[in-house]
Formats: structure tokens, sequence, C-alpha cells
């Protein structure tokens, strides 16, 4: 309450307790047993009650009684009488009472009415008509009708800051009829009794209660008949939702996306001035316009990056496909049209009829703009949800051209309080989980039997002209020439530097800015091999298969040209880490034994690759994959980064973010240092692959003992290890890595060195990835440098 409201109530609590202590004061009933029998038939009529359907409530027959007062009795029994009614009503009244101060301020109200009432009836204003008596009735019954809800309008206007003339009139509206039905049942017993004498008046209660009766029987039967209707229009609406149903067996992100949608565009056609009839059409359209996505192929719909020419066509058919599905079921509301223009757009380069402007229906139009703001802020399989703001402010940017400029103002509007209405919406009923993941394990084989013969496999894509025979034919040259190496016998090269070679090589055919080659590993896809820009970030991803755009592609076993590389797991709701790639060409790497891995391509330009590559790098990938399966399974000595016993970069990367904010709250120094072994293939080539697993291991060993106690190390690459030192300052970091590199010639005697590079926060970067970025520029120049001065001697010798 506010305290303007407050004010207001209690000045009309005090006009009615001056009003009850004058009426009082020399208050001497005329008629005692007159007014105890009036009071007695008052106080039962305020127990029987109508149901109002127009003001979605009941309404009781004191108020009669109170007009009979006016009427019959003096002022102060009047008050008396309609103060005890309301007060009888209000502890017997159905659900829940009301509070103290809402029946102090009713009694206020309803005593001040009265006072007026009497007053207008006392004053004699109709003496020179015939029809006296009947239009003081009904003028007092006016007068008590126009208090009554302008009081309550009033109070309403200072507690919700709402237009007192819009709220007057809507109670105005359902609220009259009561005061008109009284002022008749009024006028009726006023007639009896000044003919008949005021005891026959009291046959007015058990008429008034076979009135009762009567109506509630009516009423009872018109709600059993609405009950009946809504049952029907529920078991509708439930099987719509079904149907709805069978797009989420394709898209697990329907219902909610679904849900939102239908609250939005409700709300938006209501205020637009939407009749039932279009509101109810909005409604079902809502659920169901995204319907005729059942004939587009699954792979188009959970492709998580963006289509090709081809597959958009494909997609442009669902509008006319779900209409067409819709048309069959013949709603009472018009949805079909909704349904197949709810891509259209304002300015006419919508899908699929290029309908302009007000050409497009309205619900469309709501629905377009609706389904837009849902789907910007909402995850999907091809790019991260934005917020909501952001969102908003891309749609409001469009209005005018996608969407109708009414519409987005509105939306832009109310669109915070939308979206709290449809979160509360979707929690107080969420949908069922369908039993997709759900494995059925009786009936051991099908009624027809599996098939034996080998699996069809679809047409191959046709190669574009562009593509050179003679690349293609090269490019499996190098990728024979390189696996041939690591088989046995081969050669000194293992799977490692047989997959680095590989980079080297591939990239004279597709260029990249990263390069990933990821293993299929207990139903993840692990980072087996990563080169290129943000390297440590790709190296630290553990991607579940069918998840983000390497497990859609292992998955699905189709390749992806120009997906959006942030929706791999791993970083996809963690804004401290992000890649700056912002292409993908991504291919699966198919062998005997099914899916081996996804073989990643990233630029950092959108769209980066062509057509052509993508042709290249499928038709690479199946000699790829046999290749990597012969040379893993003949190289049982490498181990790898899960298997060596020290934390791995995604363990390095949570650590170092931990370690930053702790540095910069107590303003101490920390310093990162990247360490790479040299030297192993040599002890390789010359000692064999175990002494050189040996002395990766003799190695690593010693770098964990030359950490102090709170530094962490990890290993981040197969012979790279970090160490992250909480205290290290920049001028001490010299001294540390000669430290380190005396750690080699500590065990034992082989070729192997170490090289590292150093980063400090926050000169260096201000995030763990832009610290370990820093820290690979100085290795790769330190390396660099000693290359620079061997070279010399080696070449005196």
């Amino acid at each position: 309450m506010t305290r303007h409201a407050r004010a207001y109530a209690l000045v009309l609590l005090a006009l009615a307790v001056c009003l009850h202590v004058a009426a009082y004061a020399h208050w001497h009933p005329p008629d005692l047993l007159k007014f105890s029998a009036i009071f007695c038939m008052a106080v039962a009529a305020s127990v029987l009650r109508v149901l109002m359907p127009q003001m979605a409530g009941e309404v009781s027959f004191s108020l009669m009684f109170v007009l009979i007062g006016i009427v019959d009795l003096s002022l102060p029994e009047t008050l008396l009488l309609g103060c005890s009614t309301l007060v009888i009503e209000s502890i017997w009244r159905p659900g829940s009472r009301l509070t103290a101060s809402q029946v102090f301020f009713a009694i206020a109200n309803l005593s001040v009415a009265i006072g007026v009432a009497q007053w207008v009836f006392d004053a004699d204003l109709f003496a020179a008509t015939r029809a006296r008596l009947p239009l003081r009735i009904l003028a007092a019954a006016a007068t008590c009708f126009a208090m009554n809800s302008f009081a309550v309008a009033a109070f309403m206007c200072l507690s919700e800051r709402a237009p007192l003339f819009g709220l007057w009139r809507e109670r105005a509206r359902r609220r009259l009829w009561p005061y008109v039905l009284a002022a008749v049942v009024a006028w009726a017993y006023t007639l009896i009794a000044n003919r008949f004498g005021w005891v026959s008046g009291i046959l007015l209660l058990p008429c008034l209660y076979l009135l009762q009766r009567t109506y509630s029987l009516y009423i009872g039967r018109l709600e059993d008949a609405r009950g009946h209707a809504e049952e029907v229009a529920s078991l509708h609406l439930r099987t719509i939702e079904a149907l709805a149903g069978a797009i989420e067996a394709k898209d697990d992100n329907t219902h909610s996306h679904l849900k939102r949608v239908q609250v939005y565009a409700i709300e938006i056609g209501r205020e637009l001035g939407l009749d039932e009839h279009e509101l109810a059409a909005l409604r079902i359209a809502s659920v169901l316009h995204d319907i005729g996505k059942l004939a587009v192929p699954e792979s188009i719909i959970s492709k998580p990056g963006r289509l090709t020419p081809e597959e958009f066509e494909k997609m442009k058919v669902h509008p006319i496909v779900g209409a067409e599905i819709l048309e069959r079921v013949r709603f009472p509301y018009p949805v079909v049209p909704i349904v197949r223009a709810h891509h259209e757009k304002w300015d006419g380069k919508g899908y699929p009829y290029g309908l302009l402007g007000e050409e497009i229906p309205i619900g469309a139009r709501i629905l377009s703009a609706v389904d837009a703001l849902d789907a910007l802020a909402s995850d999907r399989q091809y790019r991260r949800a934005l917020p909501l703001s952001e969102a908003m402010a891309k749609i409001a940017a469009e209005s005018g051209t996608s969407f109708d400029p009414k519409v987005v103002a509105i939306l832009k509007r109310r669109y915070v309080e939308l979206e709290r209405k449809a979160r509360t919406e979707s929690q107080a009923a969420p949908a069922p989980k369908l039993s997709i993941d759900m494995k059925v394990s009786k009936d051991a084989a099908p009624g027809a039997g599996f098939e034996t013969a080998s699996p069809v496999r679809l047409p191959a894509r046709p190669q574009a002209d562009s593509l050179g025979v003679q690349a293609l034919l090269e490019a499996r040259r190098d990728v024979q020439d390189i696996f041939e190496a690591a088989l046995p016998g081969g050669g000194a090269f293992d799977l490692a530097e047989s997959l680095s070679l590989l980079a080297v090589r591939v990239r004279r055919f597709i260029n990249y800015d990263s390069f990933a080659v990821y293993f299929v590993r207990d139903g993840e896809l692990v980072p087996e091999f990563v080169v290129g820009e943000d390297y440590r970030l790709f190296r630290s991803l553990r991607i579940p298969m069918g998840q983000g755009l390497a497990g859609w592609v292992a998955e699905n076993r189709q390749s992806i040209l120009n997906g959006n590389p942030s929706v791999e797991p791993g970083y996809l709701n963690d804004p401290n880490l992000f890649s700056t790639m912002r292409s993908a060409l991504a291919v699966p790497l198919e062998a005997t034994a099914g899916v081996l891995g996804v073989l990643s391509f990233y630029r950092e330009a959108r769209d980066g690759f062509s057509i052509e590559e993508q042709l290249l790098a499928e038709a690479l990938a199946p000699r790829i994959a046999m290749a990597i399966e012969e040379a893993a399974s003949s190289c049982p000595q490498l181990e790898s980064v899960e298997t060596s016993g020290f934390p791995d970069t995604a363990a390095l990367l949570g650590h170092l973010e931990a370690e930053m904010a702790r540095a910069q709250r107590l303003r101490l120094p920390l310093s990162v240092l990247v360490c790479q072994v040299n030297g192993l293939r040599r002890i390789r080539e010359t000692s064999g692959a175990p002494d050189a697993a040996k002395a990766l291991r003799a190695i690593a060993i010693g770098l964990r003992d030359s950490c102090r106690e709170f530094e962490f190390l990890a290993r981040i690459g197969p012979a790279e290890f970090a160490i992250v030192a909480p205290g290290l300052t920049a001028h001490a970091t010299d001294s540390r890595i000669a430290r380190i590199g005396q750690i080699v010639s500590g065990h034992g005697s082989h070729p192997a060195t170490i090289s590292s590079g150093a980063a400090h926060f926050p000169d260096d970067g201000e995030t763990a990835m832009d610290l370990l970025r820093a820290a690979d520029r100085h290795l790769v120049a330190n390396l660099r440098a000693r290359r620079r001065q061997t070279e010399p001697a080696a070449a005196a010798r």
C-alpha cells in the first residue's frame, strides 16, 4: 500500500466513524420488531450466494436488504444492518478470508455509500413526478453503486498507479447488474409492505431462496456444459502438443523453445488487440509452426554449423510442408496461414513466397519476431546463446526490415517481463522426457532378420570442377608416405611425429590456422594432436560423442563445412575460455573398426574453407584413418596424456585461473613456464622407443621434484610440461630456467635437452590462455635462438 493509498483509506475510515457517531447519538428505534425481522432476513440472505459468470465471482442477497433499509428504515438501522451483514460475509467467505484492514476498508466504504444514498433518497428530488418511489429507489441504488465502485477504483489507482477511469469502468461494467436487481427487489418489497403490512415482506426470504436455488441449478448446468467444452478443448490441445512432441523427439531443445514462443506470442497478440479466435490460432501455431521439419533430414536440423546452399534449400520447404500437414486437421482457427508465413519478412525478402508488409498475417508477424528472439537467446548446435538483452538489440535493429515495427516495439518494451513469465510457466509444467535413450533388450532380432550384405553407401557427392586431380593424388601420396614410416620397420616416426608431419604436408592443400586430430576414447573425443593458434584451448577439450561440432561429426559420420568452433563442449558457457577461430572443417575418420576419430581444421576467418577443401579432406580421411589405425596398433609404447600420471591441460587451465585470481587479490607475482623436451627422436633411433620413454619419464620426475610444494606441474603435450609458479618474479625466471636445464644433465647420459619459455602475470596477459600463448611464443623464440647457435657449430665440424 502506497502512502497516498493509506492516507485515502484513513480519510474514508474517519468519515465513516463520524457518520456512525452522528447516527447513533440520538437513535431511538421506532419499531424494534420490524427492524429485528428485516435484520434477521438480511443476515440469512447474506449466506445465500449466486454465481455471476460475468463477475468471475459470487454475489450475496444482502445488498437488496441494504436498499430496503434505505427505503423503509432509519439511517442508524440501515448502517447497523449493512455493516453486520458485511462482517458475516467476510467471516463466512468461501476460500481465503479478508484481512482485518480489508474488512475495515469495506465497512467504511459501505457506510459512506449508505449515508450518501440515504441523503439522495430523502432529498425528495423527484416530488414532481408520478413515479416518485421507483425513481428514488433507483437513484439510491445508483448512488450506492457509484460510491462503492469509485471508492475501490480510487484506492486501486493510488496503490497500483493505474488510470482511475480505466479501473472504474472495468469494475462498473462487471458489477452494475446486482444493483439493478436489488433496486427492483426493494421496490417490490415496498409495494407489498405498503399494501399488506411489513409482516408480509417476510415472504421475500423464501422467494429469494427459491430464486437462488433455481439460478444455481441453471448456472450449474451451464458450468457442466462449459467444463465439457473445456475438456474437449484440452483434449484438442493435448493432441496438438503430442504432434509437437514428434519434433521434440528429433530436437531436445524444442519444448522450452515452444513454451517461450507461446507465452511471448500470446501476450503480444493480446496487446495488439487480437480477438479470441485469432489468439487461439496463434496459440496453436506457436506450438506447431516447426512441424514441417519432420520432412527435413535430421542431419540438417541438428547440424552444428552453417548450412550449405543446398541444405538451406531443403530447410526452406518446412513452412510449406507444415501448412500442408495442418490443413488436414481442419482447425476452426486460421492456423495454417500463420504456419505457412512465419518465415516471411517485413521487407518481402523472406520465404517461401516473399510476402511484403501487411500481406503477412498478423499472427505470422508476431511469431516471426518472437521465434527469432528465442533462437538468438538459446543455445543451438551452431552457436552459443546470446544474452537476452543482446538478442533483443539484434531484433530491434531489424525492425522495419525483417520484422513488423509494431511487434518489435511491444517486444522491446516487455521482453524482460515476458521472459520471467515464460520461465515460471516452464518450471511449473515441465515436459515429460521422451525415452529416446532407452535400450530395449527384448526380442533378439527383427521379424525380417538382419542385413547380411555389405552396408549400402549413399552415392558420393560430385566433386567440384575446380578440384584438381593432381592435387588429390599428391595429397594421398603424401599421406601414404607419412604413415608408412610409422609402421614397424618403416622408419623412426612414431604416431605423434607422423601426425605432426601430416599437419605440415596437408597445409599445402588445405589452408588452416589450427589443426587437430581427435581420437574416440571411452565415449569421448580426446585431442591426440593439436597444432596452431589456440593450441592450449583445443588441447584441453574433452568432447562427448554427439555433442559440439566434432562430436556431431563422429556420431553422424558426416563432415561439416565452415562450422562454428565455439560450440565445442568444455568452453561453451565459460566466458574466460573462447576461441579466436570462426570457421571449422571437420571430417570423420572411419576405419575397419568404425569411427576412429575426427580430423578438424580451423580458421580465424568466417567461411574460411571452400567446398574444394572439404572434398579433398573427405577424400583423404579414409586413408588417414586406416594409416592411423595401423600406426597406433603398432606403437603400444606411446603414453597418452591421461595415463602419464600428471595433470593435463584442462587441470592446468583451472589451476592457473585460480592462481591468477589469488595473485590479483594479494598483489603477488605469478609466472608460467612452458618446457619442451628435445632429442627424444634421436634416442629412439639409437636406443629404441623404451629408452626414449624412460628418459622422458625421468625428466618429468626431475621437473616435479624441482617444483616447490605450492607450484603446479602439468603435462600439456607428448613432450611438453607447464609449471605454474606463484611468487616467482620476472627477474628470478632466468635462474629458474637454468636450473631446469640442469635437470636433463642430471638424469642419465642421453642427447635430450630441454627448452623453456616464461610468461608473467599480468604483464603478458590477463587470462590463462593469454599467459600460455605468451609462454609459447617465448619458447619458440628460445628454440630458434638455440638453433641459430648450433647450426654454425655443426657446419664447422
